[in-house]
């Protein structure tokens, strides 16, 4: 069991118990709101609380992609493409204007490609028809809080498009995925970066099986 306590739009001061397997918090350092690592369930039921096919894409990228908001923005079909080293997606300008190259699942490529088909714009236009960050805010937000009130669940409350890519980073470290390509995926400068944003963090998936390990917990 995880006790954190709560510092949003429930009452302070009141411990909230939260079993591992669902919801994954941590109180900020210098904040007072929370980090979220999401299992695959919540991100899961995440996108399916979308409102429409755009909005689901836009959360996919930084589920599945690990994007940053500002980044999930400039996202176009074209950018979709197959390597050597599997389907990636291109992120022309990322943090301090650097490119890079993250891994797309194949259901997304599929959906990204599928879209592009059928729609009149060009491959290179970007694929969402938003121009803010704010906007993709309000999308993860009014899917969050319909979770909250159709779980009960106010630790759903907490989740901000950044968690997205935080729940990203740590399920590929609990999956052994190396550190440093991590940090090439994602586009962190270099380890200590990263270490010091989620060093100490696992994810729901891999909390449940260790706990598994032990009779009494």
């Amino acid at each position: 069991m995880v006790w954190v306590e709560s510092t949003s739009n429930y009452p302070v001061s009141v411990l909230q118990a939260y079993n591992p397997d669902t919801m994954n918090l941590r109180e900020h350092d210098t904040r007072d709101d929370m980090k979220v690592w999401l299992s695959t369930r919540e991100v899961d039921d995440l996108l399916d609380a979308a409102d429409n096919q755009q909005q689901r894409i836009a959360l996919e990228l930084g589920a599945r992609c690990g994007l940053r908001s500002h980044e999930v923005l400039d996202v176009a079909p074209e950018d979709v493409v197959d390597t050597d080293a599997g389907t990636v997606l291109r992120v022309w300008h990322g943090k301090g204007d650097k490119y890079r190259e993250t891994p797309v699942p194949r259901d997304l490529a599929t959906t990204i490609r599928t879209v592009d088909e059928y729609r009149d714009a060009e491959s290179s236009v970007s694929l969402l028809d938003i121009t803010t960050t704010r906007t993709l805010r309000r999308w993860v937000e009014r899917a969050a809080h319909a979770l909250a009130e159709e779980h009960g669940e106010p630790g759903w409350r907490e989740v901000t498009f950044h968690d997205l890519r935080r729940t990203w980073a740590t399920n590929l470290r609990s999956a052994d995925v190396d550190a440093l390509l991590v940090c090439d995926w994602g586009g962190w400068n270099d380890l200590d970066t990263f270490l010091e944003h989620y060093r100490g963090t696992h994810s729901p998936e891999s909390q449940k099986r260790e706990r598994d390990k032990v009779e009494w917990l």
